[in-house]
C-alpha cells in the first residue's frame, strides 16, 4: 500500500467512526427529547387530575354537585 493509499483509508476510517458517533449521539438525544416530553405529558395529566378534583371539592362544598 502506498503511502497515499494508506492516507485515504485512514480518511475513510476517521470519516466513518465520526459519522458513527455523529449517530449515536443523535440517537441519545432524541430518546432524551422523547422522554423529556413523555415525562411533561405525564406531569400534565397530573395537573389536570388534581385541578378537576379541586372543582370537584368546590363544587360539593357550595352544593353545586346535588
Amino acid at each position: 500500500m502506498s503511502s497515499n493509499q494508506n492516507i485515504s483509508y485512514q480518511a475513510g476510517q476517521a470519516k466513518g467512526q465520526t459519522q458513527e458517533k455523529a449517530s449515536t449521539m443523535m440517537d441519545k438525544a432524541s430518546n432524551a427529547a422523547q422522554s423529556a416530553k413523555e415525562s411533561l405529558q405525564e406531569t400534565g395529566q397530573q395537573i389536570k387530575e388534581k385541578a378537576q378534583g379541586a372543582t370537584e371539592s368546590v363544587k360539593n362544598a357550595t352544593g353545586i354537585n346535588k
